[in-house]
């Protein structure tokens, strides 16, 4: 479980163009990271495109956006195509990195129980470490509580 103050440890993930991502090195800028249930279902979509609309916004502020799902590479490279996002959509097919932080488990739906992940969003600082999570987020208006707290987290 990773809570607010820690430093996750380092990993490497292939993103949606099967290029390797290395957490040590997106060290030196503010990372937000979204974690998502399935690329190309609905909540995703709004959450994915919304980030990808404020990316401006983020850029501005210097802080780097990366989505993370459990999806295959292709899945996420369809996903990315499909609706021009821009940011990393890292495939964590072994789930290492969201079993680690906390995000895949249990959830129930209808009545029926299985493991999955639990949409989360996480703002890390420059040095990697944890300044502020939002759990089983709600899609709607969440994007724009992000970039607020990135606003407030760069200006100090």
């Amino acid at each position: 479980m990773l809570n607010v103050g820690d430093t996750p440890e380092s990993f490497e993930l292939p993103d949606q163009n099967g290029d390797t991502v290395s957490w040590d090195a997106l060290r030196g800028a503010p990372v937000v990271v979204f974690a998502y249930p399935k690329a190309s279902t609905p909540g995703c979509t709004t959450e994915a495109c919304t980030f990808r609309d404020l990316g401006s916004e983020f850029d501005a502020l210097g802080a780097k956006v990366l989505g993370i799902s459990a999806d295959t590479v292709k899945r996420q490279s369809n996903f990315a195509a499909k609706y021009s996002l821009p940011m990393a959509l890292l495939a964590d097919t072994e789930r290492t990195v969201l079993e680690a932080w906390g995000i895949w488990a249990e959830k129930k739906n209808y009545g029926r129980t299985y493991m999955g992940i639990v949409r989360s969003t996480f703002l890390f600082d420059a040095d990697g470490r944890l300044v502020q999570k939002w759990e089983k987020v709600r899609v709607k208006g969440h994007v724009d509580a992000v970039l607020e707290a990135v606003r407030d987290h760069v200006s100090g």
